[in-house]
């Protein structure tokens, strides 16, 4: 399971917007842990392609 830090999500609205992203990207197995600021996945992407993903959301992924 890969795992990045994002910073600006807030809410379940956030971590809706992450996974439906992700998802759509195929990630598989999603988790968002609003607390600790993160989101982690199985599947094939790369951090720097979950990176770009998260960025385009609105929110700050962090490598």
């Amino acid at each position: 399971m890969s795992t990045i830090t994002v910073n600006g999500m807030h809410c379940q609205n956030c971590s809706n917007s992450v996974k439906e992203a992700m998802a759509k990207a195929g990630a598989n197995n999603i988790v968002v842990d609003l607390e600790k600021k993160c989101v982690s996945w199985e599947g094939c992407l790369t951090k720097e392609q979950a990176k770009e993903i998260i960025d385009n959301q609105g929110f700050d992924a962090v490598l």
